[in-house]
């Protein structure tokens, strides 16, 4: 399983003291990289960098807000002066919005909801691709959701922003292809984290009849994205770019809008 190890490659994972993000920086750990766990709460990225440090692996907490360029910058540069290269750039952090009718959507949520989900990947991605470019190696993995593929009437701003990122992802894959960068994104539906369970939306795992759910009826697990983004991040997707990767439970909602 040589193909999966990232033993001295390094990868930021922004967002990465959320559910999502911390799957992914502790399945990155496991698996040998360096890890820069990036966030706007400083005392919840660098508690998660302790807890990796604790198992002997090697983190740093780096504050970043991904809508500024210079807080942007500064985070790759401080990863690469701390391990001298940039390889996995993660573009996980991002914000929902307050559910509405389309034309009650209030046009300053709308801006923010699109600063925080598009402008906030945009940045990160050039910032890491310049890296990536001078390194002419690198893998950019964008975190957009299912509302981008299939829509979300009822978050009509965040389901715009998550397209944007995937027709950001293919643009940057086709651009970037000549100088060895990978940029894809993983398109996770409703995912089992610990923030959805208290809002009490993921389904149970036993039906009314006391039975076992089917596991393709079950709600992907926080890990379940976390192994795929260590697919994307190592060699063994190396020939894979510019790709759309749903992860979803196999739900008439996780498809359709009804």
């Amino acid at each position: 399983m040589g193909n999966f190890r990232l033993d001295g490659k390094t990868a930021i994972v922004t967002g990465g003291a959320g559910g999502l993000g911390r799957s992914m920086v502790q399945a990155y750990a496991r698996a040998g990289a360096n890890v820069v766990v990036a966030s706007r709460n400083r005392d919840n990225i660098e508690r998660v960098a302790n807890g990796i440090r604790s198992k002997g692996q090697s983190a740093i907490a780096h504050r970043v807000d991904i809508t500024d360029v210079d807080s942007v910058d500064a985070l790759v540069q401080a990863t690469v002066d701390a391990f001298g290269s940039l390889d996995v750039m993660v573009n996980n952090a991002g914000r929902w919005g307050r559910g509405h009718e389309p034309e009650d959507t209030p046009i300053d949520e709308w801006r923010d909801v699109v600063e925080q989900n598009l402008t906030g990947m945009f940045i990160p991605c050039l910032a890491a691709g310049r890296q990536m470019i001078k390194q002419q190696s690198g893998k950019i993995i964008n975190i957009s959701s299912t509302a981008g593929s299939k829509g979300n009437p009822g978050q009509l701003h965040y389901s715009a922003a998550k397209a944007g990122v995937i027709s950001l992802s293919n643009n940057l894959a086709m651009k970037w292809a000549r100088h060895n960068i990978n940029v894809n994104c993983i398109l996770p539906g409703l995912i089992a984290t610990e923030e959805l369970k208290g809002y009490g939306i993921i389904p149970p795992a036993i039906d009314k009849e006391g039975n076992a759910v089917p596991r393709l009826n079950l709600t992907p697990n926080p890990e379940d994205v976390a192994d795929l983004a260590l697919f994307l991040a190592s060699s063994a997707s190396d020939a894979m770019t510019g790709e759309l990767f749903p992860i979803r439970a196999w739900l008439r909602s996780e498809r359709f809008w009804t």
